[in-house]
């Protein structure tokens, strides 16, 4: 059998301490193997990211996860500093920069607001995906392939109960991601991975023989 795939968390929250919702979701996945959790913000917080060993670790997993809360329709400055020196010309992209083709990338991301609020007609003009768009790009600029977002809205209004919920939906999410059979394409017709229907993995989400 394939060896499951390897996936590495980077987790961007510069207030950790005060985050229930992203406390309650790293528990819920502490125990899976194969997912390498880096709390980015606990290992640089003066910024000064170490971008070689960032590399190695990027090159060593299979599947990067961005896990942050969104800030502002976008990621915290941390995210956006080891986006900017990191993936740099030449490795992630651009002549002869190949490193991290063929890998995958999911977004992991905690929200103030409901899905009700990103829509068109919504009080932020825009849904969560357009928002992304700059980091499904990143991605695709980098010859990786960008999954679907996972979202939970309203993260600071979540009663316990539901963020453990949502945090089990995570822990199957990576689960399946990290199958070795898994056709990463077939996820690309669910617009969220809230969506995404566990229970039936074989018949829907598995490479066909």
């Amino acid at each position: 059998m394939t060896a499951p795939k390897r996936i590495l968390l980077l987790f961007f929250h510069p207030r950790f301490e005060d985050s229930k919702a992203n406390s309650i979701l790293l528990q819920e996945i502490s125990n899976l193997k194969d997912v390498t959790v880096k709390d980015l913000y606990e290992l640089y917080p003066d910024f000064n990211i170490d971008v070689d060993l960032e590399k190695r670790d990027l090159e060593a997993h299979d599947v990067m996860v961005w896990m942050h809360p969104f800030y502002w329709y976008s990621c915290p400055p941390l995210m956006k500093q080891w986006i900017d020196l990191v993936l740099e010309i030449g490795w992630a992209y651009g002549p002869n920069g190949n490193k991290l083709k063929n890998k995958w990338v999911l977004q992991v991301i905690t929200a103030g607001g409901d899905f009700e609020i990103y829509q068109k007609n919504g009080r932020n003009r825009f849904t969560f995906r357009e928002l992304l768009a700059p980091f499904n790009q990143t991605v695709y600029l980098c010859q990786m392939l960008y999954l679907p977002p996972f979202i939970i809205p309203s993260a600071s209004r979540q009663l316990e109960s539901d963020l453990i919920a949502y945090g089990g939906k995570l822990k199957e999410i990576l689960t399946l991601v990290k199958h070795p059979d898994v056709d990463a394409h077939k996820l690309l017709n669910i617009d969220y991975l809230n969506h995404l229907n566990t229970e039936r993995w074989k018949e829907t989400f598995f490479k066909t023989p």
